[in-house]
């Protein structure tokens, strides 16, 4: 074995060269080397939206409950204390309880809103005696839903041509005006393009704008850039 520094031969079991006291290294034995990271896993972070959550969850039921307790002291009866417990019930599903989960669906969450939203828009009607949920709430919330449902979907998983898709559903958000004027003009008699005309106009002129960018490669290059996509 031999001094690493000046190459003087070294007795065994020399701790350091006798002529330039330079420390013995020997390569057999290696040398120990701390991690450079910790050994301990990391703690899950407790999450605060938990008990904001249960203290809204207490709230809407308070308020639902007061409710009752006051019509039922006042009048006997349910009455208006059935749209404020419901209206508590779509409020809370609709916005408070995805929350309670760690991965939020929003293709399950957000045709559940609009199911629960005609739910309570049926209740309004047979409630007050009206005849216009059939022809008129019951399409309406299902165009709306539609159109959301398929907004998403664009957005979570149409990254491909999603200049040519979103053309495509603000047309169709255009002429679903058209539709929704239709079903009120049936249901209460209204005159027809009062108002539908000019969001068929305007989302219909800049799908088609959007289709014709996303079918040139110049124009798309540029939006895309423009508009960080």
């Amino acid at each position: 074995m031999y001094c690493v520094k000046c190459g003087v031969q070294l007795a065994e079991g020399a701790g350091r060269c006798p002529l330039c006291q330079t420390p013995v290294w020997n390569p057999d034995e290696g040398v120990a080397v701390e991690p450079t990271f910790s050994n301990r896993y990391p703690q899950p972070l407790k999450s605060r939206r938990y008990p904001i959550l249960a203290f809204l969850t207490v709230l809407l039921m308070a308020v639902s409950l007061s409710s009752l307790i006051l019509c039922l002291t006042l009048h006997r009866r349910v009455a208006w204390s059935g749209y404020v417990m419901l209206g508590c019930g779509l409020l809370y599903f609709a916005v408070i309880f995805p929350f309670w989960f760690e991965r939020r669906e929003p293709l399950i969450f957000v045709p559940l809103a609009f199911v629960l939203t005609a739910g309570y828009l049926l209740y309004i009607c047979l409630y007050t005696g009206g005849h216009w949920f059939l022809n008129f709430a019951l399409p309406v919330t299902g165009i709306v839903g539609l159109l959301a449902t398929l907004s998403v979907a664009l957005f979570r998983f149409g990254k491909r041509r999603r200049l040519i898709k979103t053309g495509a559903l603000l047309v169709t958000i255009g002429c679903s005006a058209m539709l929704i004027e239709f079903f009120e003009a049936l249901s209460f008699g209204t005159t027809m393009f009062l108002w539908s005309l000019y969001p068929v106009c305007c989302f219909s002129l800049l799908g088609l704008f959007l289709i014709l960018c996303g079918l040139i490669p110049s124009w798309r290059d540029c939006v895309e850039r423009k508009l960080f996509l």
